[in-house]
């Protein structure tokens, strides 16, 4: 048996997608356990109330629980830095690493990286959110050097609705931004169940899906020091680095 690797998860306090689809990618690798302590986040849009759930302090906080179970990294598993930008993880990070001493990683800092790692032209984007959230993730990612070539979203702010979205309106959003030429798909939010389509799409459409609620597990499990590769029939993620 590998030397056993505890991931920690501060996780949104109304996502009911990310624990047990993490539980189901980790379900072949016993070795690899995930733990959650939850920040409050109910709705997300531009609005200074949505704005503030993301806050240094509840985050510190969760990364302070989660250091007590002494675990080897610690994901913000949520894409709040997708509209916020990723220098806000960065400092985030930047501070729980150095109040805990463990390697601190986030979504979208990992989905950035996988995207480096694929070196491809330019991305499609699939997100529950509205308008103005979609259109400043899409700055975001450019300004970081990658272009959104295609992107779908569902005008929806309640995070707690995300997880209702039916797997097969995901896989049309999918199969929309790669019919328009996307090489990778990003689905970013933590709340949305893409994971699965991964495999089967990828050798469909010839596309590399990173689905959040993956991205951020491969993210962990380098911040530990682990294998990501270990994860297998997932997608081409785990493969990646």
């Amino acid at each position: 048996m590998p030397q056993p690797i505890r991931l920690g998860m501060i996780t949104p306090s109304s996502n009911t997608v990310l624990e047990p689809m993490t539980a189901a990618l980790l379900a072949g690798t016993p070795h690899i356990s995930s733990h959650s302590a939850r920040i409050r986040v109910t709705s997300i849009s531009m609005g200074g109330g949505s704005v503030a759930q993301f806050d240094t302090s509840p985050m510190r906080e969760a990364a302070g629980l989660l250091a007590d179970a002494r675990v080897g990294s610690i994901c913000w598993n949520g894409t709040s830095a997708g509209w916020l930008g990723p220098d806000r993880d960065r400092r985030i990070l930047g501070d729980i690493t150095a109040e805990t001493g463990i390697p601190a990683t986030s979504a979208v800092l990992d989905t950035l990286e996988a995207l480096r790692l694929l070196d491809v032209p330019g991305f499609g984007l699939v997100t529950p959110y509205v308008a103005d959230v979609q259109e400043r993730v899409r700055e975001n990612f450019e300004a970081a050097g990658f272009a959104c070539v295609a992107d779908r979203r569902l005008d929806i702010t309640d995070n707690f609705a995300f997880a209702e979205v039916p797997e097969a309106t995901i896989e049309g959003m999918i199969r929309e931004v790669a019919q328009e030429g996307a090489p990778a798909v990003v689905v970013l939010c933590t709340n949305l169940r893409g994971a699965r389509l991964a495999e089967r799409l990828e050798a469909e459409l010839g596309i590399t899906l990173l689905d959040s609620v993956s991205v951020a597990l491969w993210g962990a499990i380098r911040a530990a020091g682990g294998a990501p590769s270990a994860i297998r029939g997932w997608g081409r993620l785990f493969g990646l680095g």
